[in-house]
């Protein structure tokens, strides 16, 4: 952005996220189970390969899930058991210490590790490969609540009422992605209007080509993807006659 200031060149900016799954308490576990593990560590083989590969999706929780107390302990502890069904492919020294660290620094935060923690998964001690780790009784000012990773470490915040959720999730200086998972899609729908991100998701990893990506707040400026990228690229004339 400084660069092309100098030639009024405009930019389109992708700038990562901490991107946020919100559970709410009429979800359907056996739906919601599959889907949290996987939206946060799909991406965990080129996050550990180098930081910049990663997808910048994988950071709400797909870092950081709010989910509610009624169906909390249920579903995180049937969700730790599929996150050790996966293998994290071996990646940069640099990236496997930066990730430790991060663990380490929930611990001391006070957070809880449910599955996993520090350390190489057994059977893979050599290499970079790194324990899929999930946190529990996580508080949003927490370090590992609030900074990108780009490793396999789901922080999950407990809350009560709806509107604590979404003051939860939109805390945060990122604003790329988020996700709802809820049965009653009115409901849902209503909860991912009041979220502050570029993106946001109902009841699974969607995509779709034509429909904007970007980020709001820290997460950038500027849309990619169907006709907003394209018209990012244009500069409209007028000609008019009288």
């Amino acid at each position: 952005m400084r660069d092309g200031a100098a030639t009024m060149k405009r930019v389109t900016l992708e700038l990562g996220g901490k991107s946020p799954t919100i559970l709410l308490d009429d979800a359907a576990l056996d739906q919601a189970i599959p889907g949290g593990p996987h939206h946060g560590f799909f991406e965990q083989r080129s996050s550990l390969r180098r930081r910049d590969a990663s997808s910048c999706t994988e950071e709400p929780a797909r870092s950081g899930e709010a989910g509610h107390k009624r169906c909390d302990a249920r579903f995180y502890r049937r969700q730790s058991g599929r996150s050790q069904d996966r293998r994290w492919t071996d990646g940069v020294a640099k990236q496997y210490e930066r990730v430790q660290s991060y663990i380490r620094k929930g611990i001391e935060e006070g957070a809880e590790v449910l599955t996993r923690g520090e350390g190489h998964p057994e059977g893979l001690e050599t290499g970079y490969f790194v324990k899929p780790t999930v946190f529990v009784n996580v508080k949003n000012d927490m370090t590992i609540a609030q900074e990108e990773i780009f490793g396999p470490v789901l922080s999950v915040i407990a809350y009560d009422f709806e509107d604590e959720a979404i003051r939860i999730a939109n805390d945060s200086k990122y604003g790329l992605h988020a996700a709802v998972i809820g049965t009653d899609l009115q409901r849902a729908r209503r909860v991912a209007s009041q979220l502050r991100a570029g993106r946001v998701v109902i009841n699974g990893m969607t995509d779709d080509p034509q429909a904007p990506w970007g980020g709001f707040k820290y997460s950038g400026v500027g849309r990619e993807y169907g006709r907003y990228g394209i018209e990012a690229l244009l500069e409209t004339r007028a000609i008019l006659e009288s």
